[in-house]
């Protein structure tokens, strides 16, 4: 199955619920909780480390920009990180994908800048933010495919089917 057949809750015989837990059932999902994982380490490992040594290194304005911009990189990469855990509890029963559907666990769009906030920020921090940005934009994909794209599933009333049925027949 094709991943956008796989993240289609519009096609044939394909529930919401079916697509979320499908999802987190397949290799497009481990590829991508193992690239978010890894990106939360090895930035986690940056700002403990040679990043907390060059934002010394830094002038105040610029020591200013780099705490604003790695707070944000932090804050996306969590938000990131919990809806790749949403779906990884689905996946091993831990949460219906009904409860994974609820807006509380969707991910935020971000808004979209064009440059980091101070031209002389550590490269490292720069090229962590635009990785973020790029895992960001693709699980937000993912997230708007999955659960807001499809049409919202209505509840058929089985007396209004019925007398519609009647009235079709009786019709003349």
């Amino acid at each position: 199955m094709a991943s956008d057949d796989l993240l289609d809750p519009t096609a044939p015989g394909r529930s919401r619920p079916m697509v979320v837990r499908d999802f987190a059932r397949s290799e497009l999902f481990d590829r991508t909780f193992s690239e978010g994982m890894e990106l939360v380490e090895e930035t986690a490992a940056y700002l403990d480390g040679d990043g907390r040594r060059e934002s010394k290194l830094l002038s105040r304005a610029t020591a200013l920009a780099y705490a604003a911009e790695s707070m944000k990189l932090t804050t996306r990469l969590m938000q990131i990180a919990s809806w790749l855990l949403v779906q990884r509890a689905v996946r091993e029963g831990d949460m219906e994908p009904e409860a994974a559907c609820e807006p509380r666990y969707r991910l935020k769009a971000r808004t979209p800048e064009a440059t980091p906030s101070h031209p002389d920020l550590p490269i490292a921090l720069v090229e962590y933010l635009v990785r973020a940005e790029k895992l960001h934009d693709r699980v937000l994909y993912l997230d708007r495919r999955m659960y807001l794209d499809a049409p919202v599933e209505t509840q058929i009333n089985p007396v209004l089917s019925q007398m519609g049925r009647l009235e079709a027949a009786f019709r003349i």
